[in-house]
């Protein structure tokens, strides 16, 4: 069974007015008092922003039952810091974002310039383990038209600083500032992955592999594939259901490699389209049908995510709550939707963020 971890970017936000803290100093400090068990958490860009990481499970209860603990305790050292949690993907209110010091920090806000000071995003990162770079680059290639998908059903990011974006996932647009962001073309080895990302690197322009974002790559850390395209997810089951699409979309990727099949063609350019469309409507209108590149209801596409990925979600035992999770989103509607409902009745940004912090832990 392969293992699935997962990275998880909070915002940090004052309890009462919904506006972000840069706090996550003091939070990191208490965490490390604690001992190795709460040695999860890592700075982020901003210092209005935290980080997690799960440990690699291989059973999906564990991967959940994991994220809600680690978010519970984050919630416990915000408080005591004074401040509050917020699986929010892009900060509903105004807020000028403070990055954090340290070298890698600093080198990318002299580099970037504003693009670094307003990427003040929250992402869902699934490490799914590979046997091989050989397999790792296979899967990639595979798994590049789905990857789409992923993006609508976690969509999480209507509002950006005071303003409603008309997009159901603007942290996706923001993200795709950067210049190494993105959808990939085929790679076709692992030698010409690496030597991409070694062009990449010595052209100056990213300061190492790390600063490679691909929609998915290869993990510099782990065995991994890394894949890099969700919002944070408001609840803990949406987590859940991110990675195991993404641990099923991997498997099914490697054995499609072992059957000989080959991966789909399709452009950059169209797989582009894919990301925007995905972005701009979430789960509400048409998306791009991974197959074939056209518009279909949402709802299709899904489906057809569920069906492309069921022999090895059946496998590992997942694919009925995977059914039921999607079925959920598509009926009830991702974090996105929910934060329009609240806006929409009580015209209420801050009720936005404060209604959040609370569904984070829900």
């Amino acid at each position: 069974m392969r293992t699935v971890g997962v990275e998880e970017e909070l915002l940090l936000v004052d309890p009462e007015t919904g506006e972000p803290r840069a706090l996550s100093a003091a939070i990191l400090a208490r965490a490390s008092r604690r001992g190795a068990e709460e040695d999860v958490f890592e700075k982020e860009l901003h210092n209005q922003m935290l980080e997690f990481n799960t440990h690699p499970q291989s059973g999906m209860g564990e991967l959940g039952a994991e994220i809600v603990r680690i978010r519970g305790e984050a919630a416990r050292h915000a408080r005591e810091a004074g401040c509050a949690v917020a699986a929010l993907a892009t900060s509903p209110l105004p807020v000028r974002p403070s990055v954090s010091m340290n070298r890698r920090y600093q080198w990318m806000a002299e580099q970037y310039g504003i693009a670094t000071r307003e990427q003040m995003v929250c992402g869902c990162h699934v490490h799914v383990s590979v046997d091989s770079d050989e397999e790792g680059v296979a899967v990639l290639d595979r798994i590049r038209p789905w990857l789409s998908v992923l993006t609508a059903l976690s969509a999480n990011s209507p509002f950006w600083q005071g303003s409603e974006t008309d997009y159901s996932s603007y942290r996706s647009r923001v993200w795709a500032r950067w210049p190494s962001a993105g959808p990939t073309e085929l790679f076709g080895s692992a030698d010409r992955y690496h030597r991409r990302v070694a062009d990449m690197v010595a052209s100056g322009t990213v300061l190492d592999e790390g600063m490679v974002y691909f929609d998915a790559r290869l993990s510099a850390r782990y065995p991994t594939v890394e894949v890099r395209v969700a919002d944070v997810c408001l609840h803990a089951d949406t987590a859940v259901l991110i990675a195991t699409l993404v641990r099923g979309l991997v498997e099914t990727a490697a054995r499609d490699r072992e059957a000989g099949r080959e991966p789909l063609d399709h452009s950059v350019s169209l797989l582009r389209l894919a990301g925007w469309r995905a972005a701009r409507s979430g789960l509400t209108e048409d998306l791009l049908h991974p197959s074939t590149m056209r518009p279909l209801p949402a709802e299709t596409v899904v489906r057809a995510l569920l069906d492309h990925v069921q022999d090895a979600l059946a496998d590992s035992g997942d694919l009925e709550r995977a059914r039921a999770s999607c079925a959920g989103l598509l009926r009830h509607g991702n974090g996105s939707r929910l934060q329009r409902e609240v806006w929409k009745r009580t015209g209420s940004l801050r009720e936005v963020v404060t209604t959040c912090v609370r569904q984070t832990q829900a």
